[in-house]
């Protein structure tokens, strides 16, 4: 048996005896038939079609089998001769082929206009192979080698979509398919010079689920199916995942999912592991949510169970009660703690008898979140921001190196992770990132963060600052707007809670976002205008609460270990309306974004090589 040939960097597989393509990673019912080019358009090197192609290879095969082939395919010999006779011809259903020499052979149209033209160019003297032949190349223009194979891939993304999947299934692999050949010419432009490069993989989770079944769809009634069918595909899965009963269903597909896709890769590029390479994941919508449950094992239960425990110490604390009954409470929450630290030994010894394989099979480098809810849900859950900078608090470097968070400034979906580290960041620009067609632009790492809404203006300061400062008496409460929906707060007042630092619900966002002053912060467009332009640009900011310059950027203060937040610039001829329509589903063909990726991921490639070059000197 014939072995199947890899093709496309190894993503298809080829059947050569059955001529069919399929994928390797993903649904491997979609077979794609493949044509064998034997015969080949001069000029356009275009194939002929295969049925014409097989009968001209059999008539060269019998005719000329065995006698010494003179192609070339310099220009001059690409010229037929004139007055040379056919030495061999083949009549085809609609058009003749004529041998003039074993390496010289022509297509003719049989079409009577084909004929009436072919007739009056030789009475005025031209040859019949000038006049309206099509001259046929034996094989491609270039021959294949064993050198010719796809670079070496030094890091693989896992693409895992959001919701919706069950309504279009397969649209993650045509967005992957998207994202893939926009990274393709970002990578030919900026990264060509690199022996390795990146490979996308989508992660199709949803489709192979069963849930409930079809209990939903029997219970959906019939007025206006469509629009509910629609939202029984995409919203339902929200549901499903807030769901006791479906969540941990969701979790393992996507869990075994992402197991199955590396170990695969593994198998068929085995010096992936053994030259270090890395795995990132770009995560859409409720994708992102699920992909962080699943590194950092966060459980419902869990969470119920400690809301418990504090509900009963309150109860003992708060309660009057007798005597008798006090006696009795104080003996069960003793018990019950006992019986806790029981369990707890119990499960560590289980764990150190039997090592668990971990959740994932491989360490996560970089987590790309694109348009995601993540922060909701996390705020949602009780995270609130700390004093440290530090990106553990949200999802400890250990589990993941680096966490990025993409959005839109319109997608309603897509909330800001920032503030839940560090209150303050709320006042703080999200990062602009650079358009792809940026001459020179600034490294990420270097651009110092700048104030939302640089305007007369003062912004509200952080819980820990306005606690701690003594009030200036040349200072009074100053009414200032928030960024991303947030009402209008008061110096003076405590300030809101930190899950409202992030945004509102969906209608106050929106109208908020369109609403916002034509008036956008002047944040940083390094490519343009380099550093000290930037810094000309934000001079308007007034009297922020945190240590300033003039230039109107932080000085060194509390500050992110990392920036998380990366907002992509909105269009000049933007409707916001309709950003916010679209915006949701537009990551995948941004040429921005794959520059964005690529950027932090062969970054990190280079910087390991540079380290291990050290190394060895």
């Amino acid at each position: 048996a014939v072995e199947p040939v890899c093709v496309r960097s190894g993503l298809y597989e080829v059947d050569v005896a059955s001529a069919e393509s399929y994928p390797v990673y993903w649904n491997q019912t979609e077979k794609i038939p493949v044509m064998r080019g034997q015969w080949f358009i001069d000029g356009t090197w275009q194939p002929l079609e295969e049925e014409e192609s097989n009968l001209i290879e059999q008539e060269h095969l019998n005719r000329f089998k065995g006698q010494q082939l003179q192609e070339s395919f310099d220009m001059e010999i690409s010229k037929p001769v004139d007055g040379k006779e056919a030495i061999h011809s083949l009549k085809l259903s609609r058009n003749h082929v004529d041998w003039h020499s074993v390496d010289e052979v022509y297509l003719y149209s049989d079409a009577t206009t084909s004929k009436i033209a072919r007739t009056v160019t030789q009475k005025l003297g031209f040859s019949k192979a000038s006049s309206s032949g099509t001259r046929l190349h034996r094989g491609y223009v270039e021959e294949a080698t064993l050198e010719d194979k796809p670079p070496q891939t030094s890091h693989i993304v896992f693409v895992v979509h959001g919701i919706g999947q069950k309504m279009d299934q397969g649209r993650i692999i045509k967005n992957t398919a998207m994202m893939r050949d926009t990274a393709r010419k970002v990578e030919e432009k900026y990264f060509s010079n690199l022996a390795t490069h990146v490979e996308f993989l989508p992660v199709e989770w949803r489709s192979k689920l069963t849930l409930d079944g079809d209990t939903v769809d029997s219970i959906t009634p019939d007025k206006v199916r469509g629009l509910r069918d629609m939202l029984n595909s995409s919203a339902m899965d929200i549901m499903y995942y807030t769901s006791p009963l479906y969540r941990d269903e969701l979790v393992k597909g996507l869990q075994q999912e992402l197991n199955r896709l590396y170990s695969l890769f593994c198998s068929r590029n085995p010096e992936f592991e053994e030259k270090g390479g890395k795995v990132s994941i770009v995560s859409h919508s409720l994708g992102c949510v699920i992909t962080y449950d699943i590194m950092t094992g966060w459980n419902p239960v869990r969470l119920y169970e400690q809301l418990l425990q504090k509900e009963e110490e309150e109860e003992l604390e708060e309660r009057w009660m007798s005597y008798e009954e006090q006696r009795l409470l104080e003996e069960l929450y003793i018990t019950k703690q006992r019986l806790r630290e029981i369990e707890e030994r119990l499960h560590e010894l289980k764990a150190s008898t039997i090592s668990k394989p971990p959740v994932l099979k491989f360490k996560v480098e970089n987590f790309f979140c694109m348009g995601s809810p993540l922060a909701v849900f996390l705020a949602l859950r009780g995270i609130r921001p700390g004093t440290s900078g530090s990106q553990d608090h949200i999802l400890p470097r250990t589990i993941c190196n680096r966490l990025l968070n993409i959005f839109h400034p319109t997608d309603p979906v897509a909330y800001r992770l920032e503030p839940l580290i560090l209150k303050h960041y709320s006042n703080i620009s999200p990062v602009q990132i650079h358009w792809y067609n940026t001459a020179n632009p600034l490294p990420y790492e270097h651009m110092k963060p700048s104030f939302l809404n640089p305007t007369k203006e003062a912004t509200s300061a952080p819980d820990t600052e306005s606690a701690s400062a003594a009030p200036s008496p040349t200072t009074s409460p100053v009414m200032v707007r928030r960024h991303y929906g947030e009402s209008i707060t008061n110096i003076g007042k405590a300030s809101i809670l930190g899950a409202a630092s992030i945004g509102k619900g969906l209608g106050g966002m929106l109208f908020s976002r369109f609403g916002r002053s034509s008036a956008t912060p002047q944040t940083m467009e390094a490519g343009k205008d380099g550093p000290e332009g930037d810094e000309k640009k934000a001079t308007t900011v007034g009297t922020p609460p945190l240590p300033h310059s003039s230039s109107g950027f932080l000085e060194p203060t509390v500050e992110l270990e990392h920036r998380i937040d990366f907002e992509l610039r909105e269009g000049l001829v933007e409707s916001r309306y309709w950003s916010a329509v679209t915006s949701h589903t537009a990551y995948w063909s941004s040429l921005d974004i794959a520059l964005f990726l690529l950027t932090f991921m062969y970054k990190q490639d280079q910087e390991e090589t540079d380290k291990s070059n050290l190394d060895t000197l």
